[in-house]
């Protein structure tokens, strides 16, 4: 991973749920066992495919693109250019590996890159991917939006994926970092200040079939893999478990999730 800012480490962490950034180089190891990473390829792909007008020349941009999954799966269904981006090397190998796997691997694009260095460079995309993230990494729901928007042409389109709370009677019960989540009605507010247009949204289904108690079970045996690897990290990965465990019970209990398509005016 190239070396990126404490503050941006410590926001990383915090989208990627985990107590202390002390946690992110063994992240590809935590989750070796998943490759979608929380996103739902097959509903992002298919709000792409019905609202993005598709031609020989369509651009799409994944930004934390994790292992490739959205990427895959948007080229292989739509025909489409993908560039992924990530700051993990590993999972970025993972996503190649599965590109040419699947037969897509000339459509699809893979860069190592911090995602805010990389939305002020990028420009003129058909459509920008943002998903299961986390609006944190890049400044909060009002920047994450301003930056997005920047990366695609006039009338192009942003597919961007988040929990929200329901209404503000429900922030106390969140567990994990309850002041990082706004309600819906306040991401409508910020679609139109950031003059974007709410064009579809979908529910989110859950990690490749996975519910809460099954992802759990992986990452907590990932995680004692480590401690006995690694016991002077003990309290490193059990904080990981435990994060993981309050952001299980909160999308449970105290939030909901949604992705949604984007139009800029």
């Amino acid at each position: 991973m190239k070396p990126i800012s404490k503050d941006t480490a410590d926001k990383l962490a915090r989208s990627l749920t985990d107590e202390t950034s002390e946690a992110l180089p063994f992240l590809p190891y935590l989750l070796q066992d998943f490759w979608a990473l929380g996103s739902e390829p097959g509903v992002i792909a298919a709000l792409i495919g019905k609202h993005v007008p598709i031609t020989g020349e369509t651009r799409v941009l994944d930004l934390a693109c994790g292992k490739g999954a959205v990427a895959v799966e948007v080229a292989r269904r739509l025909s489409v250019g993908v560039k992924g981006v990530d700051l993990f090397p590993e999972f970025l190998e993972y996503a190649a590996e599965k590109a040419w796997e699947l037969g897509v691997e000339a459509l699809c694009t893979f860069a190592e890159g911090d995602i805010n260095e990389v939305v002020e460079l990028e420009r003129g995309y058909d459509c920008a991917i943002f998903t299961s993230v986390g609006t944190d990494v890049m400044g909060g729901p009002r920047e994450t939006l301003r930056k997005l928007a920047a990366v695609v042409r006039p009338g192009g389109y942003i597919v961007l994926e988040d929990a929200f709370i329901a209404d503000e009677a429900k922030r106390e019960a969140v567990r994990y970092f309850k002041d990082i989540y706004i309600t819906r009605q306040q991401w409508l507010a910020l679609f139109e200040e950031a003059g974007l247009t709410l064009v579809d949204t979908a529910s989110e289904a859950g990690e490749e079939g996975l519910d809460s108690e099954a992802g759990m079970a992986v990452i907590t045996k990932r995680a004692h893999e480590l401690m006995a690897l690694h016991p002077d990290k003990k309290a490193i990965f059990e904080g990981y478990i435990r994060s993981q465990q309050n952001e299980y019970d909160d999308l449970d209990d105290s939030l909901d999730s949604a992705t949604w398509i984007l139009q800029k005016s």
